[in-house]
């Protein structure tokens, strides 16, 4: 799940800055997106044993079904999974 957070994230991110209404609903992700997905990399290299290729091919084929998909069903459970993981700075 936190992979797949992760990788909808980076898709909202870089839709946030192309500009693209639908992304710019949710709040900016670049910082706490990014950082997110860093940490979710380093957790999946510890715990499954990924190496930088792994991670490359997981996050491809997670992204491949999210295009299919869209990010919006799964948007909600990933914020509340971002605040719970990396609350926003005050």
């Amino acid at each position: 799940m936190a992979l797949r957070c992760a990788t909808a994230f980076a898709m909202v991110s870089a839709a946030q800055a192309r500009g693209d209404a639908a992304a710019l609903r949710y709040p900016p992700l670049g910082e706490r997106g990014r950082e997110f997905f860093v940490l979710t990399a380093a957790q999946l290299m510890d715990d499954a044993g990924l190496d930088e290729a792994g991670i490359h091919a997981a996050v491809s084929a997670e992204a491949a079904k999210l295009r299919n998909e869209g990010t919006d069903q799964i948007m909600p459970l990933c914020l509340e999974q971002l605040d719970l993981n990396l609350p926003a700075k005050r």
